[in-house]
């Protein structure tokens, strides 16, 4: 693959919204890199060295505990960029960044974003308007994480996911979706189970197929309405 010519043939959204001329200033030092999933991106208190503008596939930000478990606490998809840390003057990156849904990228050196951020104002514009869609999605986690049932997570999770891919069969395995929910693996299959039953989804070897995305919608909670329309209002995109 290659890097768009134009910017309005660039599958990452914020990218896409750029004026011509801005995108012709980025697109000298934009990259194509595939993100086969469990690529790791960043890692908590290492070196932020590259910017991703997601095309497909979904990044997933976790908080992970001195004993190794990982809950998710952000996911970033074709609307915008891995990661936010760039965007407070950060060098170093706060939690770890993996890819959960594999697919592809752009990136560019972290350096260069700092200085493009300078000469290209509605750039610098959309990455902030990302970013505040962003935290408004992470802390609307803490308080789903807190206040709501599994099944309703995992019906949330299973839309984000769907956000973030083209069509309606994508690979998620039941271990990845415990560890992002906090849960054991026997749980998930419950829920899965359930659904699958109910004719929302198919869920077979770690690939799950849409069914009835209005009635997964149904199942979940507020959170995933709250957060969808943050971005509308950002960025003019559905995802949650």
């Amino acid at each position: 693959m290659y890097v768009p010519a134009r910017a309005a043939e660039c599958a990452n959204l914020l990218l896409s919204r750029l004026p011509e001329e801005e995108y012709q200033m980025l697109r000298p030092h934009l990259e194509y890199f595939p993100t086969p999933a469990k690529t790791v991106l960043y890692e908590r208190g290492k070196e932020i060295r590259w910017a991703y503008f997601p095309l497909s596939g979904g990044h997933s930000v976790l908080a992970v505990m001195e004993d190794g478990a990982a809950v998710e606490v952000g996911t970033v998809g074709f609307e915008g960029m891995s990661t936010v840390d760039l965007l407070t003057g950060s060098t170093l990156a706060t939690e770890t960044t993996i890819c959960q849904i594999p697919g592809d990228s752009l990136r560019m050196p972290a350096e260069k974003l700092n200085e493009l951020m300078g000469k290209a104002k509605e750039f610098r514009r959309l990455l902030y308007r990302f970013m505040q869609a962003y935290l408004s999605q992470v802390s609307q986690s803490v308080a789903c994480n807190r206040l709501h049932s599994t099944e309703e997570r995992f019906a949330r999770w299973i839309l984000v996911s769907h956000d973030r891919v083209k069509g309606n069969t994508f690979q998620l395995t039941q271990e990845f979706l415990a560890d992002m929910l906090g849960v054991h693996r026997p749980s998930i299959t419950l829920i899965a189970r359930s659904f699958q039953q109910a004719g929302l989804l198919t869920y077979r070897r770690g690939v799950i197929t849409i069914l009835d995305r209005e009635a997964i919608e149904d199942a979940c909670c507020e959170c995933y309405r709250v957060v969808r329309n943050q971005f509308e209002k950002a960025l003019g995109t559905s995802v949650g």
